[in-house]
């Protein structure tokens, strides 16, 4: 089987990362991660790509004099590792529209919110602060303006009364470890196409039943 080759690009302590090196694991999976890819020489995450015999290679932003320059060294390294698509997972850092365009429908993110409602940075607080019955987060493609892009998968939790932002955070992340590994699996085996400003998705089960919050 010809695998879909990855690259994972990360800023933090790699959750996302995780999911996706216990995803390719298993034989059966149809993607392997070929490089991780740090801005940060501390992160975490490339603790968890060692362990498991995965290239890393850190491109630290603050060696560079622009944008631009440390952009064409991440997609120089993407390259070299003939990486087919990118994964963003916690990289904290804005994209020039350059190089998102160099991989446009080519490179995923997930966004812990439920898209295109809070979009950007403190969202569980905000979600909470505005007293939402559901929160929880989305897998995209990515374009040029920040947290947008035809949407591939998403998940909804409840948010409970006297839900926190820490507790409301947790149970999103959980959503987050699941719908990274599916979606990668679902492009991997060809069942996406990016039409416009969506994602048409062939032989995959839609869930119809709704679900209300609270419970009456």
């Amino acid at each position: 089987m010809t695998k879909l080759r990855l690259g994972v690009m990360i800023s933090g302590s790699g959750t996302n990362l995780q999911s996706l090196i216990d995803a390719c694991t298993a034989a059966d999976y149809p993607a392997e991660i070929m490089v991780v890819i740090s801005n940060r020489p501390d992160a975490g995450g490339l603790n968890r790509a060692e362990k498991a015999h995965i290239p890393t290679v850190v491109i630290d932003h603050k060696n560079y004099e622009d944008r631009a320059d440390f952009e064409n060294a991440l997609h120089d390294c993407l390259k070299d590792h003939k990486v087919q698509l990118v994964c963003l997972a916690g990289f904290m850092r804005l994209l020039n529209a350059d190089f998102v365009n160099r991989w446009r429908d080519r490179m995923i993110n997930v966004h812990p919110s439920l898209l295109p409602s809070y979009k950007g940075l403190h969202t569980h607080e905000r979600a909470i602060e505005d007293g939402v019955r559901f929160a929880g987060c989305t897998l995209h493609f990515v374009r040029p303006e920040m947290d947008n892009g035809p949407i591939l998968m998403q998940a909804a939790v409840p948010v409970d009364d006297g839900e926190t932002s820490e507790t409301l955070a947790a149970k999103v992340l959980t959503y987050e470890h699941k719908l990274y590994p599916a979606a990668v699996r679902m492009i991997a085996e060809g069942k996406t196409r990016v039409s416009g400003h969506k994602v048409i998705i062939k032989d995959t089960r839609m869930d119809t039943k709704g679900i209300i919050s609270p419970v009456i």
